[in-house]
């Protein structure tokens, strides 16, 4: 009987995964215990959460043909596991781009065009990226790539946050991404305090006049345009923005439904699940368990806080510069590209105080300028740190 259990215990500890298991990964068992139930049953963003936290559980449970790189053995060559190769979608840089392209597909660029002052709003809600950098830098624990991939948390925008990641803090890109979603998700919670504490009682009151019409031609031309300007001020931006607005021209275009259908539904959901658990798996316990982490988790609210802040701040300004044609401040929050959570939450906090006031529509205009602020800003960070 003894030697039974003896062979018994050999075989679990020698040819089982249990050997393997260490303290930091039974740590992150529980962090991944905390993440499904932010996805699960509080759904704060759960279409990534969800198999980024499933993929974050897979990297720290010892696996064979899941991670292993290819290898030469006698001349044979020996094949990678599955997530090798399809983690090279984030590598190769091939998700984020047709994350996008999905994006633009679903896009509606009309009230920005409408209304172009509120690309300035956009614009001024990218202020909490360049905040958090510096803060980031300052602080002596992270390098100008690593803070500058921090700060694009403030951006509210996952894709870009993974695309910068990827090029200036790969081994950051875990932590980076479960910040961003995280937070995007929290965002009916992070802004309106700060929405009503930076407004009156009388701005949250204003309304604004309503949006002119927006023909087939200038929605394509908008496209076109913004492409061809971004790509030539910020090349490393090129990727991102070239499939956003190829989505959003076949979306405007009205003349590839089937594309433009494939691109709002089987493209993205596909490439979601690949790009979340290959996030996931980059968040091992040697790479989650430290100081930066925290560090991350902290300042991407930090980031959240100062967008919110430059957005509303730009909205009141030109207020008071426009009083013949005012802008609510409210829909400067919007400036973050959470589409269209930011612009849901303007027109939320904006009925609390006017129930016939409609600012959805207008609040679009600077949320869908800030999905080209964001990425223009991670071109940047790329072209200078890269």
């Amino acid at each position: 009987m003894e030697g039974i259990l003896n062979q018994f215990w050999l075989m679990m500890t020698n040819t089982t995964g249990f050997q393997h298991i260490t303290g930091g990964m039974v740590i992150m068992w529980g962090v991944c215990v905390v993440l499904f139930y932010l996805a699960i049953v509080k759904e704060f963003e759960p279409l990534l959460l969800l198999p980024i936290t499933f993929g974050a559980l897979l990297a720290n449970i010892p696996t064979e043909g899941v991670l292993n790189q290819p290898y030469v053995d006698n001349l044979v060559n020996v094949p990678g596991g599955l997530y090798y190769y399809i983690s090279q979608g984030i590598h190769l840089e091939l998700f984020p781009p047709i994350i996008f392209l999905g994006v633009g597909a679903l896009t509606d660029f009309g009230p920005l065009i409408a209304n172009p002052r509120t690309l300035f709003l956009g614009a001024a809600a990218q202020f909490g990226i360049f905040v958090t950098m510096f803060c980031a830098v300052a602080s002596g624990m992270f390098t100008p790539g690593e803070g500058a991939s921090i700060g694009i948390i403030g951006g509210a925008d996952g894709p870009t946050s993974i695309f910068t990641a990827n090029k200036l803090a790969q081994h950051l890109l875990g932590p980076i991404a479960v910040a961003a979603y995280t937070y995007m998700s929290l965002v009916p919670l992070i802004q309106p305090p700060i929405m009503k504490l930076m407004t009156t009682d009388a701005e949250r009151r204003i309304r604004m006049k309503t949006l002119r019409h927006v023909g087939k031609l200038e929605r394509l031309a908008f496209a076109v345009i913004v492409m061809v300007v971004v790509c030539l001020v910020v090349p490393p931006a090129s990727a991102l923005i070239a499939m956003l607005m190829l989505g959003n021209m076949m979306r405007e275009s009205g003349v590839v439904e089937r594309l433009n259908k494939s691109a709002q539904n089987e493209i993205i959901n596909i490439t979601t699940i690949f790009l979340g658990t290959s996030v996931g798996l980059t968040m091992d316990a040697a790479n989650f368990l430290n100081p930066k982490t925290l560090m991350i988790i902290v300042m991407g609210v930090v980031a959240f806080a100062f967008s919110t802040f430059g957005g509303l701040a730009l909205a009141k300004i030109m207020n008071k510069l426009s009083p013949h044609n005012p802008i609510n401040p409210l829909i400067g929050s919007a400036g973050v590209s959470a589409v269209p959570m930011a612009a849901r939450v303007s027109q939320v906090v904006g009925a609390q105080y006017d129930k016939g006031n409609f600012l959805l529509m207008h609040a679009m205009g600077p949320n869908v300028a800030g999905v080209i602020g964001t990425a223009v800003c991670a071109g940047y960070f790329i072209s200078r740190l890269g």
